[in-house]
């Protein structure tokens, strides 16, 4: 997984922070496995000072290679602040990393809105073909 507007372990640009914009990044995914029924993307700040952040749990996205920014490409799973919806990187201090993990499944979850990012996790288990990770940086 790639990304247009950040490179692997490099800053993510300020439009796509809570000092811009606020929309998701774009991404491009390749290799998925040809077995692949849907994809799973979540993305996680370990660095928060409360514990890991959940930004965004996206799941029974359509096979796709491509997640086009300001878009929603599945049903939302719940994320930190108990919405569902993209929450843009905005760290109270310091250099946060924006975990993007994207996972090819060999089945569509079927789970409802708004599930718990474990729910996600725990409803792919045996069914993860392949992932990938990127990562981006921001600081205020």
């Amino acid at each position: 997984m790639t990304s247009p507007a950040f490179e692997h372990n490099k800053s993510i640009p300020k439009r796509f922070s809570c000092d811009g914009e606020g929309k998701n990044p774009p991404l491009k995914i390749d290799k998925i496995p040809k077995e692949t029924k849907s994809l799973v993307l979540i993305v996680d700040d370990p660095d928060a000072p409360m514990g890991t952040f959940v930004h965004w749990v996206v799941f029974d996205i359509p096979v796709i290679n491509e997640i086009v920014e300001g878009s929603v490409p599945g049903r939302q799973g719940m994320n930190t602040t108990r919405g569902v919806n993209w929450v843009p990187p905005c760290p109270p201090s310091g250099t946060h990393r924006y975990v993007f993990k994207i996972y090819a499944l060999d089945k569509i979850l079927g789970l409802k809105d708004g599930a718990a990012k474990a729910a996600v996790e725990k409803a792919m288990e045996g069914h993860v073909l392949d992932k990938a990770e990127l990562i981006g940086l921001y600081k205020r």
